[in-house]
């Protein structure tokens, strides 16, 4: 392979409109259906899904056939073929095109919806999570094509409810079994990195499981001179929290909610912990003093990778403090987020959550739990040699540093689907998520030049797929 003519293919494709389209999609407040119940109606998914087809076309990358697939009462999907020289098996390349809502706390000149470039970095929603991604991956083929390095058959496939829990993707899955064929190489492209100087694979991902706790003490709110006699809902809650965590430590109480760590992930964890552990602290937002909770940072990498933890996301039955009269409030909900490791089952650990929060209510209230997420994590096969070499080989090439692996603490819901649906393919999951990007949050950004360099590595290892991995 002539990296240097994959790099200024890529790099031109970037230059030329990857990054302009990628500022219109910006524009697009098209949040998943979880967020925009409307979604059909405001149409901005529509929007970006003309878009993006657009662009794919005007590539005018042979062997391409693109369809937008339509089942009845679901999110639509965008399935892309391209030719290859071999049949047997393909390479299934993977994102999403749905985004996040705004979130509060975006700093002074930056807005969700409103692309901004500072230097490297292109900030707005959804550019690194994950509306890059069909433009790495076509990028990528059609710098394969350029070159006439020989490839094996490729589909991509890029869904519209990945931050909705990817609940449309199985049924799309079995819509295009016979098409999408034998699957020997699937790369998701929808992860972190570590930092950005060199090519990160993801082994591992958290579960999740949660839903609403509400405790309810009265049927209408009186006056706080009653307290004493009526119990708060908070406390209650509290309380029934205290079940389920330690709040001194954070240890998740009960051994259901706990996997065993596999010697290959606490030697990966030790690796990244030498690789940027000097970093980890400040690329968290901490307010000035906080630490985090293990005591070293291969601690606190195999307790965000491996282990349970808790986290309340959302509450109601609280009025804002401004408008807070001298109240005994009704009731307390509380949106509960519990991460389990990646091998725990969510079915038992959603059964064990709601058992322990809802069973003999402390002073008889009316406690209730709906569970409403239920993910399962994803363990990554062992990787082949071929890929194994690929993989530092890309990174050495494009980056100038050897590739690198780590857990993450966040779950992909479609990882566990695709690894029992394609139980002999090998996983590429990687992504531009790095420090300060802050999916999900305010600030997000996409690091323009880690996106290239990705995008270079996903064409050599595709390449490397035909050559070596048949």
């Amino acid at each position: 392979m002539n990296t240097s003519a994959i790099r200024n293919h890529v790099n031109r494709l970037w230059d030329e409109s990857i990054i302009a389209e990628l500022c219109e999609y910006i524009r697009i407040p098209n949040k998943s259906v979880a967020f925009d119940p409307e979604w059909r109606e405001h149409g901005h998914m529509e929007r970006v899904i003309s878009r993006f087809e657009r662009w794919v076309r005007a590539q005018s990358v042979s062997g391409l056939q693109l369809e937008v697939v339509r089942l009845p009462g679901r999110t639509p999907l965008i399935f892309i073929e391209i030719e290859g020289a071999s049949d047997a098996g393909c390479v299934m390349l993977y994102g999403h095109l749905d985004k996040q809502p705004e979130m509060a706390g975006w700093r002074s000149g930056l807005e969700p919806w409103t692309p901004v470039i500072e230097g490297d970095r292109l900030y707005g929603r959804g550019a690194a999570d994950d509306g890059y991604s069909i433009f790495a991956c076509i990028a990528a083929i059609s710098a394969l094509k350029a070159e006439n390095i020989a490839h094996a058959r490729c589909v991509v496939i890029i869904e519209a409810c990945e931050e909705s829990g990817s609940s449309d993707l199985p049924s799309y899955i079995e819509h295009l079994a016979s098409r999408i064929g034998n699957v020997r190489l699937v790369i998701g492209l929808d992860s972190g990195c570590g930092n950005y100087d060199q090519l990160w694979c993801t082994t591992s991902l958290r579960g999740l499981v949660g839903g609403t706790l509400k405790v309810e003490v009265l049927s209408e709110g009186i006056h706080s001179g009653a307290s004493g006699f009526v119990p708060d809902s908070f406390r209650i809650a509290r309380q029934l929290l205290s079940r389920i965590e330690d709040e001194n430590t954070g240890r998740i109480r009960g051994e259901e909610f706990y996997s065993e760590i596999p010697d290959a992930r606490r030697k990966q964890a030790a690796q990244m912990a030498a690789a940027v552990g000097d970093h980890l602290n400040d690329e968290i937002p901490f307010v000035k003093g906080m630490r985090p909770v293990g005591d070293s940072a291969v601690e606190n990498l195999l307790n965000h990778t491996w282990r349970p933890a808790l986290a309340i996301v959302g509450a109601e039955g609280l009025p804002p403090a401004a408008n807070a009269g001298n109240v005994l409030r009704p009731s307390t909900s509380l949106k509960v987020s519990l991460r389990i490791p990646p091998t725990c089952d969510p079915n038992i650990a959603t059964r064990s959550l709601t058992e322990l929060l809802t069973s003999d209510p402390p002073y008889g209230a009316h406690v209730t739990f709906e569970p409403n997420w239920g993910a399962r994590g994803w363990d990554a096969p062992a990787t082949a040699p071929w890929l194994d070499r690929s993989l530092d080989e890309a990174s050495k090439a494009f980056f100038g540093k050897p590739a690198a692996y780590m857990g993450m603490g966040g779950t992909i819901p479609f990882m566990s689907m695709l690894g029992e649906r394609f139980p002999d393919a090998q996983f590429v999951i990687t992504g531009v998520l790095g420090p300060h990007s802050n999916a999900h949050g305010p600030n997000e950004f996409l690091h323009i030049p880690t996106a290239k360099k990705l995008t270079c590595c996903v064409a050599k290892i595709i390449a490397d797929n035909f050559a070596g991995g048949r």
